[in-house]
């Protein structure tokens, strides 16, 4: 659909209203004016202060009843407002997204710091270079954040979705990074065999909900999000076991495993990763609010 531009009058009252039906919906008033500033040449400051109420036009993606139709769905469905915008931040990057794939969450870009902070203290050199993956890519954004911390590497990135590979190839062409990362449908390593012990590291943020509380998360994820992303079995731990048993195979001596997890998890994930017994230096490591959030290991060099 073409862009549309409208008043700045006419915007601001568009906004007071969003804002207000937020209120009553018990929706953050803050996502309106983030929509805003997605959907809209606009700026934060410019929100705040409201000085774009004076502004004779203002470019906007959709033309306002079109606008108002998708805040209604915001409202009445609880689609996520990322969902609606098209795009979410992560890291330094603006990523598109839909409902095939998971919307990456701000505590999962800590794993490609995490991945940076594990390269610098391996036991052997150049672990930045070479074959890494990440399983269950989703919208690309872990790939892409590897590819971006490590220029040397070629980063394989693996979904069962071909509908989320689409994703991730749209954002990686966006971002300049398509030449630096492969793509491939299939389930977690089985598209890789032609590598297998080649890995330098594998970075994963698989489903780890239990297929019993799914119904208990909240309308914005439990109606909207795939549940291919979300679902880990009975205990939540499908996922994170079968990429214990499977990865050591394909990663280098001194390769690096990790991933994302839930709250409570540690404890078992930590516990299988060394009743395995091919990997060592296992780590819990938590994420900003304190959360042992992600598991840590290096596959034995011996």
């Amino acid at each position: 659909m073409a862009s549309s531009s409208v008043s700045g009058s006419a915007l601001w009252q568009w906004r007071q209203e969003a804002r207000k039906s937020a209120v009553e919906a018990g929706i953050p008033m803050a996502e309106v004016d983030w929509l805003l500033q997605e959907v809209a040449e606009l700026d934060p400051l410019e929100l705040r202060l409201e000085s774009f109420k004076t502004r004779s036009q203002i470019k906007v993606r959709y033309p306002l009843p079109v606008l108002s139709q998708l805040w209604h769905r915001r409202i009445r469905d609880r689609l996520p407002v990322q969902y609606l915008a098209g795009t979410t931040p992560w890291r330094h990057f603006s990523l598109i997204v839909s409902p095939d794939v998971l919307i990456p969450r701000p505590e999962t870009e800590y794993l490609i710091d995490l991945a940076v902070d594990a390269v610098k203290h391996s036991s052997i050199p150049q672990l930045d270079a070479g074959h890494w993956a990440d399983l269950g890519t989703g919208s690309g954004a872990i790939a892409l954040g590897l590819a971006d911390a490590f220029p040397s590497a070629t980063v394989h990135a693996v979904d069962r979705s071909a509908a989320a590979l689409a994703i991730a190839q749209q954002n990686a062409q966006k971002l300049g990074l398509k030449e630096r990362i492969q793509f491939y449908q299939g389930s977690w390593w089985e598209p890789l065999g032609a590598l297998k012990g080649q890995f330098k590291g594998m970075v994963s943020n698989p489903p780890y909900i239990p297929s019993g509380l799914l119904q208990e998360l909240q309308p914005e994820v439990r109606d909207h999000e795939p549940y291919l992303a979300l679902d880990g079995g009975a205990e939540g731990l499908d996922c994170i076991e079968q990429l214990i048993e499977t990865s050591a195979d394909y990663l280098q001596p001194g390769g690096i495993w990790l991933i994302e997890m839930m709250a409570g998890q540690a404890e078992t994930v930590a516990q299988l990763l060394h009743q395995h017994g091919g990997y060592c230096r296992i780590q819990i490591l938590p994420d900003l609010a304190g959360v042992d959030r992600f598991a840590l290991a290096y596959t034995r060099q011996e």
